[in-house]
């Protein structure tokens, strides 16, 4: 390991400790009944671990990271955790450059065991036709059910909340080092946005999914003064379109 391998490795676990993988929805509301009918509960033999969204009828989409918790299948038309049906995962397909949160390409495809029965209460998110560059202050929504402050439990009922897209300067001045292809929204600046707990949440944008939460500052919901980590999804359109159309 030369001189400069050392310096990167060295500056990513400073920082991979002051990080923390997530999205818990802080501030928000209950979200709509008939809204948002694309979430997926991401969960393995204890329940729930990660959120995530569906863009076909058998591929989910979540953050790399969540594999480590071993998920095992997902629960759909699930507002509420307490209900919704089960669909067992089949395959897990991290981005092969995915190595930690830090280095960024944290996005996963979950191909699952059979098709989703779309209807009234399970719809998939359009994905963007080409890349996005989201403007400072654009407004987008985050929905989970990840915890709603320091210390609490997660809530059964999904929440949603409105957060501003950052200024890429202003948050590479916060958080030096930032890997490449991410959006910043909210957590800067504001009491609203996610915290640790559960990832892969969408960022939407008009009505398509344009970021996956990936994470924030450890162990501070009431709220941290860094900005909220998204992984840019329309930078990964090839390899989404590759898999899917392959897988």
């Amino acid at each position: 390991m030369n001189g400069l391998q050392k310096i990167l490795l060295i500056h990513v676990l400073r920082c991979l400790g002051q990080i923390a993988h997530g999205s818990n929805i802080i501030n928000g509301k209950a979200a709509p009944e008939n809204a948002m009918q694309y979430m997926v509960s991401v969960q393995n033999n204890n329940g729930h671990v990660c959120g995530g969204f569906l863009v076909t009828e058998d591929f989910v989409v979540t953050a790399a990271h969540c594999d480590i918790e071993n998920p095992t299948h997902v629960v759909l038309s699930n507002h509420n955790l307490k209900k919704g049906h089960q669909i067992k995962i089949k395959n897990r397909i991290k981005h092969s450059s995915y190595q930690n949160v830090w280095l960024g390409n944290d996005i996963m495809l979950l191909k699952l065991s059979r098709k989703a029965q779309l209807g009234c209460h399970v719809q998939i998110i359009q994905l963007p036709c080409a890349e996005i560059n989201l403007k400072e202050n654009e407004i987008c929504q985050v929905a989970g059910w990840g915890k709603t402050r320091t210390g609490g439990e997660t809530v059964d009922q999904l929440r949603e909340v409105d957060v501003s897209v950052i200024n890429p300067q202003v948050c590479r001045e916060q958080w030096p080092g930032l890997p490449a292809n991410v959006i910043c929204a909210g957590g800067y600046g504001t009491n609203k946005g996610f915290c640790q707990g559960d990832s892969g949440d969408p960022l939407v944008y008009n009505g398509l999914v344009v970021g996956v939460a990936s994470f924030n500052k450890n162990y501070n919901c009431t709220y941290p003064d860094v900005p909220n980590i998204y992984t840019d999804i329309s930078k990964y359109l090839p390899w989404i379109n590759e898999i899917l159309t392959t897988s």
